[in-house]
């Protein structure tokens, strides 16, 4: 079991799951616990903040970036890639969406990543279509490429319930089903609006337990490193591929995860090279950012608990509608909240202790002020 000085046992798992340390936990068992933090949290800004690449390269190197509507002041996924992609302004993704060998699906969350990640996920159970679905599958597969408002034209503008307990047109609600089937693929969007297209089957299908093994093992590399439970929570939702729980603890033995455990979290992660900060910067990160994606592993790196408050009542707000969090160095000290007004680029900053008082802080923030305006299009690009 590992043990570490001035920690109590209760905060140990491993012999609990069966475990034996991995070369991480031999590598690091001597150090404090602020220094085992500062690990992890080097590791996790190494796995996820890598230098800026293509456009293409950065979708495939991350494997997923979770999509949202909301565009305050830009939409998630141009948030989350601006820093990953050399020279990247809002939109990129879309305008090139149909040469980046992308597609969009639920992976953890709904968002674009690689085809080869995709394929994992299909095929979805395509049996017991509605009347419905038939129909607009068939009209899609007959016209080609088509927006949401042109099924009214074929189906009319009949609305149903959605998740969200709003209404929604019925015939999108059977766009997304059959999207979710792996039936018909999003070909590209027009102002953020999804345009569906029939999906050509895969010509290769693993078989199930390995799509199992290598969905797993995806995600975890994509949030290293990441708290056991949050991994078992959200592969539950293969379990039509296998068992989940048996499978990671596989993964574990194997070693194809590494494991360490510490205040009572056990972290997963795969093999990797653990790279310093190199020097000190400003980020503002997107609520989806996978850096911040997890709130428990946030919290625990971090100290402060961060929420996402955009539907949150105003009044009950802490940190705004659309807080983004402050990384400064290998650290997330505040939140920032950025809108465009008459063409302007307005920001107000907060802070969960003091505001480091050091030029060096205001020169970084000051040049991440200008790399959003220029990602906006509101400026000339800023290195």
């Amino acid at each position: 079991m590992d043990s570490f000085k001035g920690m109590p046992r209760s905060g140990y798992s491993s012999a609990l799951l069966g475990l034996t340390p991995s070369p991480v936990s031999t590598k690091i068992i001597f150090m404090r616990r602020d220094q085992i933090l500062q690990f992890l949290r080097e590791h996790a800004i190494s796995n996820s903040l890598f230098p800026p690449t293509t456009l293409k390269s950065a979708i495939h190197r991350m494997g997923f970036i979770q999509a949202d509507p909301i565009r305050s002041p830009a939409r998630a996924h141009d948030l989350i890639l601006r820093h990953r992609v050399k020279g990247y302004r809002a939109g990129d993704l879309e305008r090139n969406y149909a040469s980046l060998d992308i597609e969009e699906d639920v992976l953890y969350a709904y968002g674009f990543l690689p085809r080869t990640i995709w394929r994992l996920l299909h095929p979805r159970n395509s049996t017991g279509l509605s009347s419905l679905e038939k129909k607009v599958l068939d009209t899609v597969g007959k016209f080609g490429v088509m927006h949401p408002r042109e099924m009214e034209a074929h189906f009319g503008r009949k609305r149903v319930i959605n998740n969200w307990g709003g209404y929604s047109k019925a015939t999108t609600r059977a766009l997304e089903a059959l999207h979710y089937r792996g039936l018909l693929r999003i070909a590209k969007r027009e102002n953020g609006i999804r345009l569906y297209e029939a999906a050509r089957p895969s010509a290769e299908i693993l078989p199930e337990a390995d799509r199992l093994r290598e969905l797993i093992l995806a995600i975890a590399g994509i949030l290293s490193p990441v708290p056991q439970r949050t991994l078992q929570a959200n592969v539950a939702r293969y379990r039509r591929l296998g068992n989940p729980r048996s499978t990671l603890t596989d993964l574990i033995h194997e070693e194809k995860l590494r494991h360490h455990t510490i205040d009572g979290i056990t972290y997963l992660f795969p093999p990797l090279t653990v790279q310093k900060t190199a020097s000190p910067r400003v980020r503002f990160l997107a609520p989806f950012d996978p850096l911040v994606w997890d709130r428990l592993r946030f919290e625990h790196f971090w100290g402060w608990p961060y929420r996402f408050e955009a539907y949150t009542p105003p009044a009950k707000r802490v940190r705004g509608y659309y807080a983004m969090p402050l990384l400064w160095n290998s650290q997330v000290i505040g939140w920032a909240n950025a809108q465009v007004s008459a063409g302007s680029l307005n920001v107000e900053v907060g802070f969960v202790d003091k505001r480091p008082q050091n030029g060096a802080f205001d020169e970084e923030l000051e040049k991440e002020m200008m790399r959003l305006k220029s990602f906006l299009g509101l400026t000339p690009t800023a290195s």
